[in-house]
């Protein structure tokens, strides 16, 4: 069962209109560079809002946690809530001690590989979502995800294209197929 499919969309959407401006702006003509100009820097993502986290509901899991050294679910939830607020670290921490407990966790696993990507962790990313593959080889939202790790944060279009070409044979029709399809097509019409 899907955790929170809305924040998956949302986050899949995102990338994906995200990888469309890349590839646009990564196509745009070079301007010829004079002996004595120095370079712009590189341009970085911009930095996402930190939305507060609750803290009541925060205490309330902690708490509960603490008192069970064994219970996972409590453990997802915090990992969810502290991704939802955008605080990585945290979800990091949460989702690592839930899959200490129970490993096959698939979707965990996947949004682990999601906050390691945006503490910009790229192969610890990429690794966790290899992990998921292994328990689940056809999980479109994975795929999706690995796609979106390998175009912007390993900069491997021809990689990120094998993976959202597999999302589309694997769940055609579903939102992650729509959203590889409009990276695919945004990728082929950057890079003909």
């Amino acid at each position: 069962m899907k955790r929170i499919e809305p924040l998956s969309l949302v986050f899949s959407l995102t990338l994906a209109v995200g990888l469309m401006g890349w590839i646009v702006w990564s196509q745009r003509p070079a301007e010829p560079v004079a002996q004595t100009q120095v370079l712009p820097p590189t341009p970085t993502p911009p930095v996402q809002e930190v939305t507060p986290v609750d803290a009541a509901r925060v205490a309330e899991l902690r708490a509960v946690a603490d008192n069970a050294p064994e219970d996972v679910e409590v453990r997802v939830d915090l990992g969810y809530l502290y991704l939802e607020a955008r605080r990585f670290e945290d979800a990091i921490t949460w989702f690592e001690a839930a899959l200490v407990l129970s490993p096959d966790q698939v979707d965990v696993s996947t949004d682990l590989g999601v906050a390691y990507y945006y503490v910009d962790d790229i192969d610890r990313a990429l690794s966790q979502f290899a992990r998921s593959l292994e328990m689940a080889p056809t999980d479109a939202e994975t795929l999706l995800k690995l796609g979106i790790v390998r175009a912007f944060g390993g900069q491997d279009l021809e990689g990120a294209m094998e993976a959202w070409e597999e999302v589309q044979r694997v769940a055609p029709g579903s939102p992650e197929a729509l959203a590889a399809t409009e990276a695919l097509e945004q990728l082929r019409a950057a890079h003909p």
